[in-house]
């Protein structure tokens, strides 16, 4: 037995609590930590399995350097030294839009993104690239329009709903709220309430539904249109609540008022007697919302989440109890980053601009290789791996060889660290400070900071530290005075006051407090990550000091330090702050208050959604007759950096699910290798034949064809999807991909 350690699984955006025990520096036992008040003692089996994340043959243990076709270690020093010269020299002779920041999607190091940006920032680029911007743009934007920021993203309030709408969501895998799957089993269970599933697939969280609406691959804005057609025609809507807090929907009413809404659900191909049910349950029961990936990265995607917000206002269904609520945060998890600003940049090729600060990265291949001036040439990868989790490979191969400059601050030697000119070995969530920042929780605000539990081997540091480094070597801090290294190792009170004093003093304090706070309080602290949580803490926004006092802290000047304290006192995490639940509408921030239902740039997609428009666009081509699913969720993938195949041994983790009417007329048997080809390109992976899946559509999880110990394993599903298949806002149409699929 050795030491019990209370910390958070970083393999998925849950952060669940764990009791991991640790003999000899290693992670030997896994439980789930019942004291997590956000998790309460679950998890699943890919936090069971940590240690695989943590203990791999591809961790990197030095900063390495590519010298003709393979890496020779090199100091710290002479590293910093050498991607510091190149990179101004880049930006020097391109400009800033030469560079771009590509970091912020590695749930083991939330906080490094504070120093990330600020390298950015301070060298005059905008460019940061995120897996955010990967599958949640469109959503996040029409947030942006409806509610009045981009973050304020809703969540349905699952311990209160009696009925819980699913679109494109399998929580039972895929998880995206606390604790999902015993959310979802309990209103499974409860005849009182109603659970009801739109999706193509029988999906585990299908499996268990009340209603299950198998539709059409493709064809889910037709059914939301249909939806609100048949509430406006049976007068189901909540005239109150549209009178007293939206706006706007006068302005696209009539496109709903005479639909044919029994030709729209011919081509989902689905029951209207079914669909009319779930619509009345939905309109005039206490009903909820949740809708994922499915429909965030299909057709149509950004149209979709327009459709749901007009859906929930129309029945009333927004900012309430029992429906579906904005959550509160310490700080938003993005700027509002509304394109219509001058200020706001696009990028140069493709004319992209960012959500939430961030820019799609189906686009970065095209920005590299794009001969415009001002192309991108210097690129840092910081806790990625874009070669295996982002769409097409293939071009995110060949863009980044042409570049300058490529750095991997990584754990392992991932397929991207390989093509890298330098890599720069990080901490992993378990060897330094971190914190959790995703607002899942209401009404309650849930924080954890993870400590130090294993000693690293070799010289790797914390990903904020590398960043603080190159920052520092590039001149980019200005002149710190003595005091406030002296103060930062006396006292907080004292630091406080002295940073505030030279603050004023000092006009690119601001613009680089993440490095300030770093350099002082960091090295008194032992870590710049903390420092940073200090630091955030000093200046949270007004929003969170109110939930903080409903939760029982002191308001004031000292909110920020007690809260801290709290924080460090508790290594399973705690209620920071509480939301008011009887106002949530105090969200909504667009200038009447309202949640705003006209949308003008997306008008002309909503007039050309139905039936006859449809079916003619859904036609497969005789090259391509299938429908694929990249990205399936399973309990046995995760992100990248679960590269040791052996936790999945005895397994079959990467299959092509099949029809067993579409294996049938291939001539296909089950366990056999099948080759899939698409306009992308072609994989090999295992047949697995089920009926699982409808006819006419296959899926493939994400997360493999990784190289591990020079052996690679299963298939790599982004070898299969172009970066140029995406919608206005840069989100990939993973979900409807044309395919072929062959005997191998």
């Amino acid at each position: 037995m050795g030491t019990l350690h209370k910390t958070g699984c970083v393999l998925c955006a849950q952060n669940c609590g764990l009791e991991v025990d640790v003999d000899n520096n290693r992670i030997v036992k896994v439980k789930p930590d019942k004291s997590n008040p956000k998790s309460e003692g679950y998890f699943c089996r890919k936090g069971m399995n940590v240690a695989f994340h943590q203990h791999n043959a591809d961790r990197l243990k030095y900063p390495l350097k590519k010298v003709g076709n393979h890496f020779e270690r090199i100091t710290w020093d002479q590293a910093i030294d050498e991607i510091a010269a190149k990179l101004k020299d880049i930006v020097g002779q391109y400009g800033p839009r030469s560079f771009a920041y590509m970091g912020g999607g590695n749930q083991s190091c939330h906080l490094e993104v504070a120093f990330g940006v600020s390298l950015m920032r301070t060298l005059g680029s905008q460019y940061q690239y995120s897996a955010l911007a990967q599958e949640f743009s469109g959503a996040f934007w029409v947030c942006g329009r409806t509610h009045g920021k981009q973050y304020l993203h809703d969540g349905p309030d699952v311990k209160n709903t009696d009925v819980l709408l699913i679109f494109g969501w399998n929580g039972m895998e895929s998880h995206q709220i606390p604790q999902a799957p015993r959310h979802l089993q309990r209103l499974s269970k409860d005849p009182d309430k109603l659970l009801i599933v739109v999706d193509p697939r029988l999906s585990e969280t299908a499996k268990i539904a009340d209603i299950h609406l198998r539709i059409r691959p493709g064809t889910d804005a037709l059914l939301l249109k249909s939806m609100i057609a048949i509430i406006l025609k049976e007068g189901w809507i909540n005239k109150d609540y549209m009178e007293n807090h939206t706006a706007g929907f006068e302005q696209v009413k009539s496109l709903f008022e005479n639909f044919d809404v029994r030709a729209a659900l011919k081509v989902c191909e689905l029951d209207f007697d079914t669909v009319y049910k779930v619509t009345q349950a939905y309109a005039k029961r206490k009903s909820s919302l949740r809708y994922d990936l499915g429909i965030f990265m299909g057709r149509h995607s950004g149209l979709n989440s327009y459709l749901i917000v007009m859906l929930q206002s129309i029945c009333g269904r927004l900012c309430v109890p029992g429906g579906n609520i904005i959550p509160g945060h310490i700080v938003p998890f993005g700027p509002n980053s509304d394109e219509r600003n001058p200020k706001i940049w696009r990028t140069v090729a493709t004319n992209a601009f960012p959500v939430c600060g961030c820019f799609p990265p189906n686009v970065m291949p095209e920005e590299i290789l794009s001969d415009h001036p001002e192309r991108l040439r210097a690129v840092l990868v910081s806790g990625l791996n874009p070669l295996r989790s982002y769409a097409d490979t293939t071009a995110y191969e060949k863009a980044f060889q042409r570049l300058d400059l490529l750095v991997t601050v990584e754990l392992a030697m991932t397929e991207t660290a390989a093509l890298s000119h330098y890599v720069l070995p990080s901490r992993s969530g378990y060897e330094s400070w971190d914190g959790t920042f995703f607002p899942f929780t209401y009404p309650e605000i849930f924080f954890q900071m993870r400590r130090p539990i294993i000693a690293p081997e070799g010289e790797p540091l914390e990903q904020g530290e590398i960043d603080l480094r190159l920052a520092d070597k590039l001149g980019l801090i200005p002149p710190i005075p003595e005091k406030l290294y002296k103060t930062a190792e006396e006292s907080h009170a004292a630091f406080r006051q002295a940073l505030m004093e030279y603050a004023m003093t000092e006009p690119k304090a601001m613009k680089t407090m993440p490095f300030i706070l770093g350099k002082t309080l960091g090295k008194a602290m032992g870590s710049v990550h903390l420092a940073a949580l200090w630091g955030m803490l000093q200046v949270a926004p007004q929003s969170f000091q109110a939930s903080a006092a409903r939760a029982g802290f002191t308001p004031g000047p000292t909110l920020g330090e007690e809260i801290f304290r709290k924080i460090l006192d508790h290594p399973e995490g705690l209620w920071v702050g509480k939301t008011d639940e009887g106002n949530n509408f105090a969200e909504i921030k667009t200038p009447d208050g309202k949640i705003n239902l006209f949308i003008p740039e997306l008008l002309d997609e909503l007039k050309s959604i139905d039936a006859q428009r449809e079916e003619a666009a859904l036609v497969m081509p005789a090259e391509f007759p299938l429908v694929l699913m990249a990205g399936r969720h399973t309990s046995m993938n995760a992100n990248t950096l679960m590269r040791n195949p052996a936790w999945n041994e005895g397994k079959r983790p990467c299959t092509l699910a099949m029809h067993p009417d579409d294996a049938a007329v291939l001539n296909l048997k089950d366990g056999q290798p099948v080759r899939v080809t698409t306009e992308a390109g072609s994989e090999e992976i295992e047949l697995e034949i089920t009926e699982t899946v409808r006819p006419g559509h296959v899926t493939m999880p994400h997360g493999f064809g990784l190289i591990y110990n020079g052996v690679k394993y299963g298939a790599n599903v982004n070898r299969l999807t172009k970066t140029t298949n995406r919608d206005q806002f840069g989100t990939p149409m993973h979900r409807y991909v044309r395919c072929r699929v062959e005997a191998a």
